[in-house]
């Protein structure tokens, strides 16, 4: 048996039926054009047959609460499910299939993951090759979304011709979360002591430095968000709305105003919500705060993660564009600054003494009227390379990510080759009509198309 770490109790003791605490992912694939009318029958087949176990921690279950223990009685029939949708079903049917499931709990008597293959899904248009789709459930408990991903991708194949891959399940992983991914390996313990004791220092000054400039224009402290529509008590009812971008149109309005692809992506976003917060008349007066992720890194110098997250001025209560934008720059430069002189082990800590309360804060909505952040935007790494199961091409990979009470609305995109894929979480009982996140995501990035840098 393994104990439960403290992350991975918080996760459960967070989790009610309104609140689910898993992260999922939806992988929608091409056929190949030679493919016969029965192809992802004979892959279901393969699958399932399969003689292939479960490896850790897909064959773990909870077992009195405290700690994981390895499931003697795994059947993949509890996990694996195979879904027609009817009559040819288009993405509006396979949004609310996965709206539906993304909102209801996992049974905690089994290994905490679920894994849907989604056929009679409609081409995109006449001539178009034919889909399907995988939904990946997976609780936080378990493995962090990013690090399902990357599971998920392992599984599958840069050749086409690939087949009999390992399923993601029976695949090792060594890490669990971006945050085992960053904490020291292998190192003596009076080193790892010695390390963490030099980041008292720098980050009680950096600490007080933010608390005297707490009252400067571009500085954001834990206390800023404003009240609005996104940070309502949340009901189990979920929407998902995902859709594929191409890239080269952030990067080449990036190049435009001499920014960051992320600076416009932030912009982008904000601009749908500030549209979409007018049509709901609830626009509030300050501008919205985003907990956004980011990465340190200045070279490939160095090995490990430099990550850390950013409350991030997204610029909504200005009516240009360009303001925004540039608001938006203005906020990410002065918080990479904070972080630009700091190891990674101050950042962490760092992160922690000024975000903890907020967190907290979140879980047990102790002061709902003080918040942190509105929202979190998040953009996920990804694959540069096709990727193929059983020779059907991967066409795009969107995430799907936690709510809570106070948090009704997540925006996280992944990259894949040249695609930007938005995945939209929303409480849909919260935020009515809250799928026109992704057209309105289309205007404001044709926008910045068709306006002029100053």
């Amino acid at each position: 048996m393994r104990t439960l770490t403290a992350v991975d109790h918080l996760f459960l003791l967070l989790e009610t039926r309104k609140q689910p605490m898993h992260v999922a992912g939806l992988c929608m694939f091409e056929l190949p054009p030679s493919a016969d009318d029965d192809f992802v029958t004979q892959l279901v087949d393969q699958i399932k047959s399969g003689k292939t176990t479960p490896s850790f921690p897909f064959n773990q279950v909870l077992k009195n609460v405290g700690f994981w223990d390895k499931d003697d009685h795994f059947d993949i029939n509890h996990h694996f499910r195979h879904i027609a949708l009817p009559r040819a079903g288009g993405d509006a049917e396979l949004m609310a299939y996965i709206s539906r499931e993304h909102g209801r709990m996992m049974d905690r008597t089994k290994p905490l993951w679920e894994f849907h293959l989604i056929e009679g899904i409609a081409p995109i248009q006449d001539g178009a090759p034919k889909r399907f789709a995988i939904y990946l459930k997976i609780h936080h408990a378990m493995v962090d979304g990013i690090a399902a991903m990357r599971l998920l991708e392992r599984s599958l194949s840069t050749l086409p011709d690939d087949r009999f891959m390992l399923p993601f399940w029976s695949l090792s992983t060594k890490y669990r979360s971006q945050i085992d991914a960053t904490l020291p390996r292998h190192k003596p313990a009076w080193t790892i002591i010695k390390e963490q004791l030099g980041t008292i220092k720098p980050v009680a000054r950096e600490i007080l430095r933010g608390f005297k400039h707490r009252h400067r224009n571009n500085f954001i402290s834990t206390f800023d968000a404003p009240k609005s529509l996104l940070n309502q008590r949340i009901s189990s009812a979920r929407t998902l709305a995902m859709q594929s971008f191409d890239k080269t149109r952030f990067a080449n309005v990036a190049q435009k105003f001499d920014v960051t692809t992320n600076d416009v992506i932030l912009a982008v976003c904000a601009g749908a919500l500030r549209e979409y917060l007018l049509s709901q008349n609830a626009l509030p007066d300050k501008p919205l705060i985003a907990f956004v992720p980011i990465s340190l890194r200045q070279d490939n110098s160095s090995l490990g993660n430099q990550l850390s997250f950013l409350l991030t001025n997204l610029g909504t209560h200005e009516s240009s564009p360009i303001a925004r934008l540039k608001t938006i720059k203005s906020s990410i430069n002065d918080g990479k600054k904070r972080f630009s002189h700091m190891t990674q082990a101050q950042v962490i800590n760092y992160s922690a003494l000024t975000y903890g309360w907020a967190g907290i804060n979140l879980a047990t909505r102790a002061y709902p009227a003080k918040q942190a952040f509105n929202l979190i935007i998040s953009n996920v790494p990804g694959n540069n390379t096709p990727l193929y199961l059983n020779g059907a091409r991967l066409a795009g990979i969107f995430p799907a990510s936690v709510l809570f009470d106070g948090q009704a609305l997540n925006i996280t995109l992944a990259n894949y080759q040249d695609k930007l894929d938005f995945g939209i979480t929303a409480c849909s009982s919260a935020l009515p009509n809250i799928d026109r996140l992704t057209d309105l995501i289309e205007k404001h990035i044709a926008e910045y198309e068709n306006t002029t840098a100053e």
